[in-house]
């Protein structure tokens, strides 16, 4: 259920109860922990923990703080002990400036060559940094159109520099200091970084968080930093669990693929996946990649699609839920009679609905299919994405004159059903403008999607 992707097992600190330590994170539902090596030496232990412990991963790396006595010779013992096959990445390494421990440029020579290690033999790596923004994120800008993948363990840069991370295919982490109580500002960065971008780890034994602060950390704290982050989410632990668990396998291939959900619960709500096909390909969305959202596997074939009894069956009893959303990763009005029949019965016992749409319906379906909407749709959210035809077009890879289709669905639908226009955070897309257009042009409500 949970991966510490992040704790130095090899410490001494453990050695007299590791045992009861992995234990203590099974009954806690930590299923894998990745130990990253910090220099030769403890590289090898590392791998020596994963051989002895189906549960324990390995990566292998020098730390800056033991870049003092760096040697290009390094790199070749590094790329045999990679060749273990439980060796997941290349790490820990980066920048810390904080300590005087390793000399600048030492450390700068040491984080690039086990960069071009990593790539050459085509593990991700994972990155300390501390004190060293500037240069970190220069560097890694260098690589930007290279194929890395980086973990940035406990993250120090700003909101800003996560998401410019992330545009490159990395991963965020955080341990357990995002629970101490001076760390609002973390949280806020948090709180700004989709789930479906982050991992979770402990770094132990260090980063011990509340309300065990002052003891040893371990990877059966990392339920509590999973905890924080749903929190500020508002989501579950559960919903955490599976995404970051999902996220480790995406970057580490540890544990596995979900398997197909028909619906899948996010939160208090339960989310019908109707179809993956869709008259639109956005530049944003895996539909045609890995189509996974929170941890669940949506990637579904028009042979696979269910039948509305299916989708009733899964439902149960709609009070139990907020909401049941027609999502996935396709169009649902593609599916229209399907999302109806459903609807409806979703209605009849009591419950709330909301589909989520490209705004091309009445074009798919040949006709209105608004007035529809009547006492089975409590709300349509309808993806604006652009205020700017063209941009639309590009974003959506569509032609441009979907953009007055999509607004003519919208001025229509308002006439039924409460309706929410929204936008994907991208820096191209002009977000003030579109939130002008919506609420005071359209009258309807706006809202800004995270980009992941």
């Amino acid at each position: 259920m949970f991966i510490d992707t992040h704790a130095h097992l090899f410490f001494d600190n453990f050695k007299d109860d590791l045992a009861e330590v992995l234990e203590n994170a099974k009954q806690k539902g930590v299923d894998y922990i990745l130990v990253p090596g910090t220099s030769i030496e403890t590289s090898k232990q590392a791998i020596q923990l994963a051989e002895q412990f189906s549960e324990v991963y390995a990566s292998v790396g020098i730390h800056p703080h033991d870049t003092k006595d760096w040697s290009d010779d390094f790199i070749e013992e590094l790329r045999e002990l990679a060749k273990h096959e439980k060796v997941k990445a290349i790490g820990e390494i980066g920048l810390d400036y904080y300590y005087d421990f390793s000399p600048k440029k030492r450390q700068i020579k040491a984080f690039k060559a086990q960069i071009d290690l990593a790539l050459e033999i085509g593990l991700p790596i994972i990155v300390h940094n501390r004190e060293s923004n500037e240069d970190m994120m220069n560097i890694i800008r260098s690589y930007k159109n290279s194929n890395l993948k980086a973990q940035f363990h406990c993250f120090a840069g700003t909101l800003n520099d996560a998401r410019e991370l992330i545009s490159m295919r990395h991963f965020i982490s955080f341990p357990g200091n995002i629970t101490f109580k001076r760390a609002d500002s973390l949280r806020e960065i948090a709180s700004g970084i989709e789930l479906e971008n982050l991992l979770i780890e402990t770094d132990a034994p260090f980063m011990t968080p509340v309300p065990h602060r002052g003891k040893r950390n371990e990877p059966s704290y990392v339920t509590l930093v999973a905890e924080e982050l749903a929190a500020i989410h508002k989501l579950t632990i559960e919903d955490v669990a599976r995404t970051t668990s999902y996220n480790a396998y995406k970057l580490f291939g540890i544990g596995e693929k979900p398997k197909l959900s028909k619906t899948y619960k996010i939160g208090e709500s339960l989310y019908i996946n109707v179809t993956n096909r869709c008259n639109a390909d956005c530049v944003f969305c895996d539909r045609k990649g890995e189509a996974v959202v929170k941890g669940y596997n949506l990637k579904m074939k028009k042979s696979e699609e269910p039948t509305a009894d299916e989708y009733i069956r899964e439902i149960g009893n709609p009070k139990d839920y907020k909401e049941v959303v027609f999502c996935g990763y396709g169009e649902p009005t593609i599916r229209w009679e399907v999302v109806k029949d459903v609807a409806r019965f979703v209605k009849e016992n009591g419950g709330k609905t909301r589909i989520n749409s490209d705004g091309h319906g009445n074009y798919i379906n040949k006709r209105d299919i608004t007035p529809e909407f009547a006492d089975i749709i409590d709300s349509v959210s309808i993806s604006l994405n652009s205020v700017n035809p063209t941009q639309y077009g590009e974003l959506m890879r569509i032609d441009p004159k979907f953009h007055a289709e999509m607004v003519d669905f919208a001025k229509k639908a308002k006439n039924y059903t409460k309706v929410i226009m929204t936008i994907v955070g991208l820096n191209q897309v002009d977000s003030e403008n579109a939130k002008k257009f919506v609420t005071e042009d359209l009258g309807v409500d706006f809202r800004e999607r995270e980009y992941f």
